[in-house]
């Protein structure tokens, strides 16, 4: 009870800040405004405390700050946080991108296959309309050329008529449906194989080209490969390490706050920013690099595959499906790896392409040339400058009984480890009022309640490890004026959620910001365990006795019936009827019968008064012949 009515508070508090900012001309969704609502919550400055139910005035000032926050022009930390949901938004990982990919696919070829499927062709032009939809559809999920092409749709015609002549699509007809869905995807390979074999067998080149076969979007990405994403991250990185120069500067502690009139928060929330792009471009080009090697890998194979049909097939000789088929079925396995592999460089290409805006505001506030000047002489150094030079800083092996380290020289899998602040030293965010600066896993890692952090130093190191869980929530406190940094540094765990403050009760537990719902559905049989039950059973005795005498009576008692004058004749009679059939007989021959026609002559009936009249029968005789 206490949840739901928490979350109908949440809601109407986001949707009030949404339609604002709507009418103010921005549009932002609804994950957006709940991360800046607990975002301004969380910040101390704001005086907001969430061990305390928010009065109307509270709740109205909350929503003006988070306003204020949204509808800010050129913030690098909106920008930073509107990257971080673009990004969770769009990637995924390897595989749920090779399924989506499927899935568009099958999706998108499920109206080609219904048709074909429920074909129910009988005349001639629909037997060539169906083989014509059998042509488009291994066009569509082969990817070669298109439906609309002619000579594509030639050179399909002359490869399916190899595998599958038009006389012999009444044999598909009467398959089922699923059959039918398998036999489709099997003539793909085959015919997909075929094209492909036809198309290397007019190149000479020891390694098959067969990019150009692809669609040229597909063809754009391959031939950009992970060119654009190292180009991307060159630039950002330079920023990140003119930002961390400056940044480490204005905040030595030789410098008094009073003495620096820089604005150090802007230099902050765009280090930040570049920072993230930075941290989201080096994921983005791993997975581009995967794919690369994949695609690497897989061209040798087609090529040998390829020369292995070109030795096989030769020119007038019949060679037996059972031979060819499964290599042509190989190449065009390998042939759609290659073309996952491009999907998936292309989908990687424009999510990269998709984070530059997310750099402008701290590009306006700060340009190159004004960063140089706030450097002057000061060295940029790079990050593995600065690995380089506190690699040979490690933690004396002594100090190992105080607390636990894992020493590179000791331990092969630091790489792996999941290192705390994605790796930043803790110490130096601390001690430098925000400054990031990366952690060198050589130095040695302190694993303090299951967890790994790393150092930029060996003093930093040490300083951490004498208390490490002030620093720990010195971190989570500082890191509350910079909600972008939740994400960046990884602090989801550490740091609480926002409550309900209209209503709060004892005992409850913190409530995310946004709630997500999605519609399920589940089914469950009417009975999982099958079970007998036997309506005439009886536990009590005295029920058993009431029923045995009962039945005791009944053998010595008779069954009357009776009719008055007012039920005479009241009772309802059901018949049934059966029509009369109709039957006919036929006998082998037909046979009749004729009988002579009674002629009687009367002679006297005319002339005379008293004259006698003779009657002569002139009728034949049955016996005479005619």
């Amino acid at each position: 009870m206490f949840r739901a009515r928490t979350e109908r508070v949440i809601k109407t508090i986001i949707c009030e800040i949404v339609e604002e900012c709507v009418r103010r001309g921005h549009s932002f969704s609804e994950t957006l405004a709940g991360f800046m609502v607990k975002a301004v919550v969380l910040n101390p400055t704001n005086g907001f405390d969430v061990d305390q139910t928010l009065s109307e005035e509270d709740v109205q000032r909350l929503k003006q700050l988070c306003l204020d926050k949204l509808t800010e022009e050129t913030s690098p930390g909106l920008d930073t946080i509107k990257m971080q949901l673009y990004f969770e938004m769009n990637y995924a990982s390897r595989c749920e991108f090779l399924a989506e990919i499927h899935r568009i696919l099958e999706y998108r070829l499920s109206g080609v296959c219904r048709e074909i499927t429920d074909n129910r062709a009988k005349s001639r032009d629909d037997f060539h309309t169906l083989y014509h939809q059998i042509i488009t559809y291994i066009l569509l999920r082969s990817a070669i050329g298109s439906p609309a092409n002619f000579s594509c749709v030639q050179d399909t015609n002359a490869a399916l008529q190899s595998v599958l002549p038009l006389n012999d699509l009444g044999a598909f007809l009467v398959l089922l449906k699923k059959d039918k869905e398998q036999q489709l995807k099997e003539l793909t390979m085959i015919v997909t194989g075929i094209r492909i074999f036809n198309e290397a067998s007019k190149q000479n080149e020891e390694l098959l080209s067969l990019h150009k076969l692809m669609p040229a979007v597909l063809q754009e990405a391959l031939q950009v490969g992970d060119r654009s994403i190292k180009n991307e991250l060159s630039i950002t990185q330079d920023l990140v390490w003119r930002y961390t120069a400056v940044l480490e500067k204005l905040t030595h502690p030789n410098i008094q706050p009073a003495q620096c009139e820089m604005p150090i928060t802007q230099l902050k929330q765009a280090l930040y920013n570049v920072r993230q792009h930075e941290s989201f471009l080096k994921i983005l080009q791993s997975d581009v690099s995967i794919c690369c090697q994949r695609m690497e890998s897989r061209q040798p194979k087609l090529s040998s595959v390829l020369k292995q049909l070109r030795e096989t097939v030769q020119p007038n000789m019949a060679i037996p499906g059972s031979t060819v088929f499964p290599l042509f079925k190989a190449v065009t396995k390998l042939w759609f790896e290659l073309q996952d592999e491009a999907e998936l460089l292309h989908i990687l290409s424009n999510i990269t392409v998709g984070l530059k805006p997310f750099l402008v505001s701290q590009a306006k506030r700060f340009s190159k040339a004004y960063l140089n000047s706030l450097l002057e002489a000061t060295e940029v150094k790079t990050d593995a400058n600065r690995l380089a030079v506190s690699s040979d800083e490690q933690i004396d092996p002594t100090l190992l009984n105080t607390q636990s380290w894992l020493l590179p020289h000791a331990n092969d899998r630091l790489k792996e480890l999941p290192l705390e602040y994605n790796g930043f030293c803790g110490y130096m965010f601390v001690n430098r009022d925000g400054l990031l600066l990366p952690g060198n896993p050589s130095i040695g890692i302190l694993e303090h309640k299951e967890r790994f952090y790393a150092f930029s130093s060996r003093e930093a190191a040490l300083a951490f490890a004498s208390s490490p869980d002030d620093f720990v929530a010195q971190v989570a406190e500082k890191s509350k004026l910079f909600p972008e940094l939740f994400q960046l540094l990884r602090l989801h765990q550490q740091l609480p959620s926002s409550r309900s403050y209209s209503e709060k009760e004892p005992g409850q537990s913190l409530w995310p910001m946004h709630i997500n719902k999605r519609e399920i559905g589940i089914q469950t049989d009417t009975h999982p365990v099958e079970t007998h039950i036997d309506k005439s059973y009886e536990w009590n005795e005295w029920e058993l006795r009431r029923k045995a005498i009962k039945l005791a009576n009944i053998r010595t008692t008779v069954t009357h019936s009776m009719q008055t004058n007012l039920s005479h004749m009241r009772r309802d009679n059901v018949s049934q009827t059966w029509l009369p059939k109709e039957a006919t007989s036929q006998t082998m021959r037909e046979g009749g019968s004729n009988v002579p026609n009674p002629q009687t002559y009367l002679q006297g009936l005319r002339g005379q008064r008293d004259a006698e009249v003779l009657k002569v029968d002139l009728t034949r005789p049955v016996e005479e012949k005619p």
